[in-house]
Formats: structure tokens, sequence, C-alpha cells
């Protein structure tokens, strides 16, 4: 699909366009939800980055593009989303990221506490990413009870899944890099 420029001057007064055509604020729960998703997809993108050519950055660049067609679904109604034939990630894309999930934990030594974010900076960007896939779904939970949308809830689904997804790909970030969880330790200083 060819781009032509990127600056239509359209929303200049704070409005957007969904695929449909329809406006809507730029802060509306809807665009706030699918950008989330693309921030979030940034964040995947980050982590690929630091993870150069393996296996995991290719998984990652999968569920870049089911987030894509995630962002397609959200940034249109349900009526325009059947016209153009929109396919959100549903339950095959969760089950995948299921199979994804118990394939990296089978790899890592068992977990004995709580976390925090960091390690590798790989780690630490999904980390990163895990908590703006959080954020993303927060925003779709509300989104599905101010628009009821059936199809919304698989989109529900898969992000609540990615963020257990991103979980285990933060520790075995770690693991492949050859540096330990940062353990939490309740201990005050």
């Amino acid at each position: 699909m060819p781009v032509g420029r990127i600056y239509t001057k359209g929303g200049d007064a704070g409005e957007t366009s969904l695929l449909g055509g329809e406006r809507v604020r730029k802060d509306s729960l809807r665009t706030e939800t699918y950008g989330t998703v693309d921030e979030l997809g940034s964040w995947l993108g980050m982590v690929a980055a630091e993870l150069g050519e393996s296996m995991l950055a290719a998984e990652l660049a999968g569920v870049q593009s089911r987030l894509l067609d995630a962002g397609a679904r959200l940034a249109s109604t349900e009526s325009t989303a059947e016209a153009y034939g929109l396919k959100p990630p549903g339950k095959p894309e969760a089950e995948a990221l299921e199979q994804a999930i118990d394939r990296m934990l089978d790899e890592l030594p068992a977990q004995t506490g709580f976390i925090l974010p960091g390690g590798s900076r790989a780690a630490a960007a999904a980390h990163v990413a895990r908590t703006v896939c959080r954020r993303a779904e927060r925003r779709l939970i509300s989104l599905v009870a101010e628009v009821d949308e059936t199809d919304l809830r698989e989109i529900q689904i898969y992000l609540n899944r990615l963020s257990d997804y991103l979980y285990a790909l933060a520790r075995t970030c770690n693991h492949l890099n050859g540096v330990d969880d940062v353990p939490w330790s309740r201990e005050r200083e």
C-alpha cells in the first residue's frame, strides 16, 4: 500500500478518522486503546532489535503483525470491520502464545520469588512492553464496556495472554544473555 504525504492536517483540531471515515476525538477511549496497542508494538520492536536475528525476534514480528490486526479492528466500528473483513487475533493466536510461554518456561530455572523488571536490556524492554500491554488491556476492558462489540473480547483475551508471554520472554532474555533475574528484596536499607 503506497503512502503519500503523512501529514493531512485533518487532526489539527484534535480529531482523527476511524477506518470507516467516522471522526472521533483523539483522546476518545477508542483512540486511546488502539494508540496504546500501537505503543506496545513499538516496544516489541525495541525488544526484537535487542534480540538480533533470532527465532524470538521473528516470533515478535508475528506478534507485532497480530497487534496491527488488533489496532485496525480497534480503529473501526464493528460494521466497518465486517465490511473490510478485519480479523483481530482471537483464540488460535492466544493458544499459540500459550504454547510459546510453555516452551520458554520449560527452558528456564524455576522461579522462587518475585522479580524486578531488569537484568539485560532486552529483558528490561520486554518488561516495559508487558506493562504497556496491561495498560492496553485495561483500556480495552473499558472500551468493551462502552461499545459492547463482541469481537473485541477476543482481542482482550489475546492481550491478557500476551502480557504473560512478555513476562516469560523477559525471563528468557535474561537467561539467554547469562544474566540472572533481579530478585525482589523486601529488606529496607
